[in-house]
């Protein structure tokens, strides 16, 4: 499962007991956007579980120090072996910059970023990369255990799959929303899906993918919106994931959305039967 920082509770007993029951419901891991380099969270996770693995999607590499970051990957890492995934990626230019920093040649500063992390002795095998487009899915593959795109779709893993060859990791981001309620999806959905519009990475990617300017435009098109949210059903919703798998994906990081605060732990426990081998 994937979650948001906007869902994290503050409660850390709340966090406790949804990340015992994510695991007790037989998922094999979570992945956390918007992760800070001091690996906080991972750890609250990982202190609540015996097997979960706690994977970052992502480490902002112009934010998160690599230093910092690869001694809290030493400290959290040394204290649940094998369990920690430390995700890294560029992100994007309009939140970048909004902490001083200057966002230019990204794919150089995430190699850089590597470097550093070789450095401090962070393994590549516990490592992976935020990897949309060839070159990036390709440091991915070279450089750390695999990739983990983000608003993608099963046919962006199929090209991933072919660029990665067989082998490294492949671990698409896929939303999804528990409704079969087109009005309610649709309002959900909607503000979602503008956000990421408005951010050049996302959007020239999903060019490639073959989606228009019509598309691409305001909020979506319905077109784009069905593409990127697999909705209904639980049913529905695994025949999308399993699009994923069969294009190549290793694992999918489904991320749950609803109108309400905090985790989806209902949505978790009902996707559980469909999803969970």
């Amino acid at each position: 499962m994937w979650v948001g920082a906007r869902n994290w509770p503050a409660d850390k007993a709340e966090v406790r007991d949804a990340f015992a029951e994510l695991e007790g419901l037989g998922y094999d891991a979570a992945w956390l956007g918007g992760a800070e380099g001091d690996l906080t969270r991972p750890e609250q996770i990982l202190a609540a579980t015996t097997r979960l693995t706690a994977a970052t999607g992502i480490v902002n590499v112009w934010t998160e120090p690599a230093d910092q970051a690869a001694e809290a990957f030493r400290r959290v890492g040394g204290s649940y072996p094998d369990r920690l995934l430390l995700g890294v990626g560029a992100g994007h230019a309009k939140f970048v910059e909004r902490s001083g920093q200057e966002y230019h040649r990204p794919y150089s500063k995430v190699v850089e970023y590597l470097d550093q992390l070789d450095t401090a002795g962070v393994p590549a095998a516990q490592r992976a990369v935020a990897a949309l487009g060839p070159r990036t899915l390709r440091l991915a593959g070279e450089r750390s255990l695999g990739a983990h795109p983000y608003l993608v779709t099963p046919e962006h893993t199929r090209l991933a799959r072919d660029i990665l060859g067989d082998g490294p990791l492949l671990a698409p981001e896929q939303m999804v929303i528990l409704s079969t309620d087109e009005d309610e999806v649709l309002r959900i959905a909607r503000p979602v899906v503008a956000l990421y519009l408005g951010l050049p990475n996302y959007v020239n990617n999903l060019r490639r993918l073959g989606f228009t300017d019509d598309d691409l435009s305001g909020s979506g098109s319905r077109r784009l919106v069905d593409a990127l949210v697999a909705w209904g059903d639980p049913d529905t919703v695994a025949r999308r994931v399993a699009e994923h798998h069969e294009a190549g994906a290793d694992h999918v990081c489904v991320q749950v959305l609803t109108d309400r605060p905090g985790l989806p732990r209902a949505e978790w426990r009902a996707l559980a039967p469909v999803l969970v081998p």
